[in-house]
């Protein structure tokens, strides 16, 4: 198998991680889709099926923050003041204060 070798600059090297991080794979395995998407000729989205269990989820994960926040606000405050927390541990959040 042919190797490529190039260089990027800190904040594409930190995005690109990020999204390897969150779509489950090596940045190298991210970078191979990344590669086979621009050269497909239909132009499709590699990460299509990922991209639509995470709107289902966030659909379903609204549904629950409603009903839990009309029934207790303080325990929904709770849980997303530990949900930030884990979603910037893994650098899921966008700018550098996690806004």
């Amino acid at each position: 198998m042919p190797k490529i070798n190039f260089r990027l600059d800190g904040p594409l090297h930190a995005a690109l991680m990020r999204r390897a991080r969150g779509a489950n794979l090596s940045l190298s395995g991210l970078v191979r889709q990344l590669l086979e998407q621009a050269v497909d000729e239909r132009r499709r989205y590699v990460f299509t099926s990922q991209d639509e269990i995470l709107a289902t989820s966030i659909q379903i994960l609204s549904i629950l923050a409603t009903s839990v926040g009309q029934q207790s606000p303080k325990g929904l405050e709770q849980g997303m003041a530990q949900a930030r927390t884990i979603l910037a541990e893994r650098g899921l959040l966008g700018g550098e204060d996690g806004q």
